[in-house]
């Protein structure tokens, strides 16, 4: 199938798969993903599996390192003649004009088309990025996909949960040309976005394969959810777990079968935390730098932890999250409910929870 989505699931060994596949491949490949860790993961990965070297047909790149120098740069000229000079990343709506009353005025595309996609030294913001290459495929008469294809006969898009806005748009735009492209992500891993973007809302809550299929409903592509569903990572309990904040998703199985003296999913009262990371070590898992706690040991906010294996880990969970742990409420909060799944598919052995001290539950079992 030309185009498909694989639809990861924690500990998949997504990474592996897809250098495999990049490997196996004799034609032109491009492999893109979000960030800039993940691109160092692909070409660590590429040196591990291929006798120290990154083959000559394979390209690695940020996506907005790729957007840049493919989309942006090469018919630029279309809409502008001035040097784009790198990135200025944003995490607010960018091309402000003026501050005043209760919300900011922001430079129109129509308007001024340069200081509504570029800051006053021509960085590009990064909220616009992809939306200026849309632009230069559209005054080009499509020559910016159409080059892209050329160079790239294989296109694999890593991280694609991340993917916003005008992102989708050009995915979609891939789909049409001649390359033959695989993405990849888990949808329960959204921690960060690209950019926030109007366009596509509905789809920002890790909806990619309903964008799929309703956008892309005339494009021939195959929904992969097989080939990467099961966990090298955790173990069957802590897959349960994790399957159980999105049961609406595939439920994924271990294929890790080690056996410790410690594992599961288990809860830790507060007054036990200190004994409990005295004999276990656990990394400990937090939302946010605003929760305090022991600076003797790891500790990793829930976001900055994706992409992380640790033998254990110790979580200590936000409101709504005990809140859904103990008084069956829902947790609807769809970042919080990401940020937790990824926190939990973090450990190999045992997931522990802190808890308050009162605690009685058959949920989990508690830590004595």
């Amino acid at each position: 199938m030309k185009n498909t989505f694989l639809m990861a699931a924690a500990g998949a060994g997504k990474t592996t798969f897809i250098v495999k596949e990049a490997i196996k491949c004799t034609d032109a490949v491009l492999i893109t993903t979000f960030t800039e860790e993940n691109e160092a993961e692909i070409k660590n990965k590429f040196i591990e599996l291929h006798n120290g070297t990154i083959p000559s047909h394979v390209t690695i790149r940020s996506w907005f390192s790729f957007l840049i120098e493919h989309g942006a740069r090469p018919y630029q000229g279309k809409l502008t003649n001035k040097k784009i000079n790198g990135l200025l990343l944003v995490n607010e709506k960018s091309g402000v004009k003026y501050r005043g009353g209760k919300f900011p005025v922001y430079y129109k595309e129509a308007d001024n088309l340069e200081r509504h996609y570029f800051s006053n030294d021509f960085q590009i913001y990064s909220d616009k990025l992809a939306k200026f290459v849309i632009r230069c495929n559209e005054k080009s008469n499509g020559f910016v996909i159409e080059r892209i294809s050329t160079l790239f006969q294989h296109i694999f898009i890593d991280e694609v949960q991340d993917m916003a806005g005008y992102d989708l748009e050009i995915i979609k735009l891939l789909f049409k040309s001649e390359a033959k492209v695989k993405i990849a992500g888990d949808p329960r891993q959204v921690t960060y976005h690209t950019h926030f973007a109007d366009k596509y809302k509905k789809y920002s809550k890790g909806e990619i394969r309903r964008f799929i299929e309703i956008e892309c409903k005339s494009i021939q592509y195959h929904i992969d959810e097989k080939t990467l569903n099961g966990s090298w990572r955790n173990n069957q309990v802590i897959c349960d777990f994790a399957n159980s904040l999105f049961p609406e998703y595939p439920q994924c199985t271990t294929l890790q079968h080690e056996v410790t003296q410690h594992d599961g999913v288990y809860l830790v009262r507060e007054k036990d935390v200190e004994r409990y990371l005295k004999e276990f070590s656990p990394t400990q898992l937090r939302f946010s730098r605003a929760k305090k706690v022991n600076l003797d040991y790891e500790v990793k906010n829930f976001g900055e932890s994706k992409g992380a294996t640790r033998d254990r880990v110790l979580i200590y969970p936000t409101k709504k999250i005990t809140d859904w742990l103990f008084d069956n409420s829902r947790l609807d909060n769809f970042e919080i409910k990401c940020k937790f799944y990824v926190a939990i598919t973090r450990a190999k052995h045992s997931v522990a929870i802190v808890c308050n001290n009162n605690v009685e539950t058959d949920k989990l079992p508690i830590y004595q």
